[in-house]
């Protein structure tokens, strides 16, 4: 039902409980997020220029890794609305965040706009994550993607500098505090491209092709603009010192975040592992010989007789893991793999320790890390093992000897993803298409008009609204209300999304009052853009490019 103006009742209480009444499907969250369980699933593909959808989120946890939000939103100290309601849905080692965040401890939030078009209503959405983990307190730094809009996209530099400062214009009107963060492009950012250049040595043409399907047509600055991305996402950690770093983004932007975390990990100096004995063991063996170590440890506790390689091999054999353990594990290949070294290792004593391995550390600090290390240890050539101290310790030390000693140290860079608006029209919300978004440039008459204008997911009749009630899940205007206009009022969309399930809010209406959100909101923005041009003006960031180019399609 596109429109209908007829005014919805009075709520009728809570509308989870109202939608579950109604079949046996599992209801979205009422407060926001929708879930589209029934949109058919479709492969998974994440391109960072490419179409920005997802068929079906889970496939993101399973293909990619990502881990539900969920699991760890309970450690966040005053979630963001967003949070809350579910549309941010997925995220990588948030929880070393969300840790520093509650213990008063450094963290940074960054991420960056590629200036192609108007800033609109979806990318609010990071403007908001961002000023968030400031507010919270955290060193806050937002970019301006300039190199990537050149090489992947042919915006020609006068085009990037208007973009630039429309970008920059929404994200102070919304509460950046420029201040007390940092904003720049990386075109003039000359620590991001050096570091850019060290992070290329650790990359090669293959991780490209299989990232991001690169091939012989690619041209090189848009590889080159990738690099820079990896710098940029790594560079608050350059800032004092290596710290829990959050990248708010959407999901089609994980492959920079996969690939970084792993240059992260390949400049660091040294690698630190847990080992049980002279032989490596990999992550699902370590798991499984752990296992062994800790049940023979156990039984021989009281006549303290030395826990060896043969004994723990003999104990394995007969051990079937529990189910949990079972779903992330190769059981049958780790099982094998790790009776294998244990058995090679005969009489060996099987002892606990942390290993430092030299990944690309100088003579010098290698040296320094042995020197640094306490209590009984073991040196080998090109790593150290440790008795006494833990992993979390070894980590600490590790890291601290590298920066003493000109490494960089960083730490793996965090990510949470929020879900993709829909387009006021249906399907995908597209720059492209102006009746499908709402620009933050847009006249407050224009951004009623198009949501007024917006599909629903009413019925076709009011009768049959009263009757069966709505479809908000596939609604992009309760999108509106839950991604935007209702902001930290979580009962204002508790209510809408309640009373269109249960019939009682009919489609007219709820545009009518999305729509007059949408105009206030707008209002209220532009002023505050107006209000933030003479701080713009005042900031040490160049919008006035003096750069060259040939300003077409590369």
């Amino acid at each position: 039902m596109d429109e209908d103006t007829s005014e919805g009742a009075p709520p009728a209480g809570d509308g989870r409980e109202s939608a579950a009444a109604r079949g046996p499907s599992t209801p979205p969250r009422t407060d926001g997020g929708t879930e589209r369980a029934d949109e058919p699933t479709e492969d998974v593909a994440l391109d960072p220029w490419g179409s920005a959808s997802v068929g079906d989120y889970a496939d993101l946890f399973a293909e990619f890794g990502i881990e539900a939000f969920d699991d760890v939103a309970d450690e966040v100290p005053d979630p963001h609305y967003l949070m809350r309601r579910g549309v941010i849905f997925g995220h990588r080692e948030y929880d070393a965040v969300a840790e520093a965040m509650a213990n008063d401890e450094p963290f940074a939030a960054l991420s960056g706009f590629m200036p192609t078009g108007d800033p609109h209503i979806g990318h609010k959405l990071v403007f908001d994550e961002i000023i968030w983990h400031q507010e919270m307190g955290g060193d806050a730094f937002g970019l301006i993607a300039d190199l990537e809009a050149h090489s992947a996209r042919g915006m020609s530099w006068d085009e990037i500098d208007e973009h630039a400062r429309n970008y920059l214009l929404s994200l102070l009107a919304l509460g950046f505090d420029a201040e007390a963060g940092e904003l720049y492009r990386q075109s003039d950012n000359r620590e991001v491209q050096d570091l850019g250049f060290e992070l290329g040595s650790k990359a090669n043409f293959s991780e490209f092709e299989a990232i991001y399907g690169f091939d012989g047509e690619t041209n090189i600055s848009h590889m080159q603009s990738v690099v820079t991305q990896t710098a940029d996402i790594l560079y608050p950690q350059l800032v004092d010192e290596p710290k829990p770093t959050v990248i708010p983004v959407g999901p089609d932007q994980d492959p920079h975040v996969r690939l970084t975390r792993d240059l992260a990990t390949r400049v660091r100096y040294f690698k630190v592992t847990e080992a049980f004995a002279s032989f490596e063991l990999d992550d699902d063996e370590r798991q499984l010989v752990r296992a062994a170590y800790d049940a023979l440890a156990k039984e021989n506790l009281l006549d303290e007789s030395v826990v060896r390689c043969e004994d723990a091999a003999e104990w394995l054999a007969d051990y079937e893991p529990p189910e949990s353990d079972r779903e992330s594990v190769d059981l049958a290949a780790a099982k094998a793999s790790a009776l294998d070294k244990l058995e090679a290792g005969g009489k060996e004593p099987l002892r606990p320790r942390v290993r430092f391995f030299d990944r690309n550390a100088t003579d010098e600090a290698f040296e320094a890390l042995i020197e640094a290390v306490d209590g009984e240890k073991r040196v080998f050539e090109g790593h150290v093992d440790a008795f006494d101290l833990t992993r979390g310790e070894a980590e600490s030390l590790a890291r601290e000897v590298e920066i003493d000693h000109d490494g960089f140290g960083f730490r793996q860079p965090s990510s949470i993803y929020h879900r993709f608006m829909t387009g006021l029209t249906g399907g995908k919300m597209s720059s492209s298409v102006p009746a499908s978004h709402i620009s933050l440039l847009d006249d407050p008459e224009d951004g009623y008009d198009k949501v007024k204008a917006a599909t629903t997911g009413g019925r076709d009749t009011a009768e049959e609204q009263r009757e069966l009630g709505g479809e908000a899940d596939e609604c992009p205007v309760y999108e509106l209300y839950a991604y935007l206009l209702a902001g930290d009022d979580d009962e204002l969309t508790k209510e809408v999304y309640s009373e269109c399930v249960n019939g009682e809010r009919l489609c007219g209406g709820c545009k009518e009052q999305a729509a007059e959100l949408m105009r206030e909101f707008l209002e209220d923005h532009q002023e505050k853009r107006e209000e933030a041009e003479e701080l713009l003006d005042d900031l040490d960031i160049d919008l006035d490019s003096d750069r060259r180019g040939t300003g077409g399609e590369h």
